[in-house]
């Protein structure tokens, strides 16, 4: 899942960050051949992410590092199971314990997150997906997590796909020359009259009435922003019910949605949620690494 060459940029400049010119403590205590064996414990229970990059920064730093996992990726874990082991020279893996930790933490606090939402909503069949509330130069890592939880990817990025929202909406309707025509129907048009035909065209709406602008626009998917349950039902029934013209648009939910609330939305008859949470704020799960 993981693309190799992507990997091993973030990792290079993750160790440049770390490292520097020289790990000054391990040069000046540990000698150069020493070998050692350690291992990686969780300190918490959750959904493991990030064992591919374990594998990937230790084979950066020393190709004669070995690194054996104890447990595969996306598995349970509790506290005190051993994911993997690593035997080298004691210089190579005192150099990656931090990163590694560190993604393993971050991911597999993401996976976990995203997996609690994606269990509460699968009595419903929605989809949980992410937003582009990631961490810098780390969004590809980030949404893998998501991935390895059982959510799904919106859009990568500001390239792949149209998502017109609140901000643009505003700036098109001061442009606007024509008085009384819909902003949303207006945005929607124009961008699919210059999209390729591959490109999905979103648009976000925060009442009915946009609603019903977007629909008739032909919009793909339709984001209903901080709509309350009730009346995303009322959303639901009219594109169901045929009663605007234009084909059946994907509805997605989004805003102000947690643990304790998603079952209120997710049986409103939505087909995805998207939530920022995800990936903005998941506790981590704890590791840490032991020389055995």
């Amino acid at each position: 899942m993981l693309k190799k060459e992507k990997i091993l940029d973030v990792i290079k400049r993750a160790l440049e960050e770390d490292i520097g010119r020289i790990d000054l403590t391990t040069s000046f205590l540990i000698p150069p051949g020493e070998k050692i064996k350690a291992d990686i414990i969780a300190k918490s229970e959750g959904i493991v992410a990030g064992l591919p990059i374990v594998e990937a920064v230790y084979g950066f730093l020393d190709a004669d590092l070995r690194v054996k996992l104890n447990i595969g990726e996306g598995s349970e874990i509790e506290h005190g199971k051993a994911v993997c082991y690593i035997e080298g020279k004691a210089s190579s893996v005192l150099k990656g314990e931090r990163l590694v930790l560190n993604f393993l933490n971050r991911l597999s606090g993401i996976a976990t997150l995203t997996k609690r939402f994606v269990d509460k909503a699968a009595p419903y069949k929605v989809d949980i997906f992410d937003t582009r509330k990631t961490t810098p130069n780390l969004r590809y890592f980030e949404k893998y997590a998501v991935k390895i939880g059982g959510g799904k990817n919106h859009r990568m990025g500001l390239y792949d796909q149209v998502l017109i929202k609140d901000n643009h909406l505003a700036i098109i309707e001061r442009l606007k020359k024509t008085k009384g025509s819909s902003v949303v129907e207006d945005s929607v048009k124009a961008a699919k009259n210059k999209a390729q035909k591959n490109i999905k065209i979103e648009v976000e709406v925060k009442n009915i009435a946009e609603f019903q602008d977007a629909l008739s626009s032909g919009a793909d998917i339709i984001m209903l922003d901080n709509m309350k349950p009730d009346m995303i039902k009322e959303a639901i029934k009219i594109r169901d019910s045929g009663g605007s013209k234009g084909k059946r648009a994907v509805i997605e939910v989004s805003g102000n949605i947690n643990l304790n609330n998603i079952e209120e939305y997710a049986k409103t008859g939505v087909d995805r949620i998207s939530i920022g949470a995800l990936t903005h704020s998941p506790a981590i799960i704890d590791f840490s690494l032991n020389v055995i």
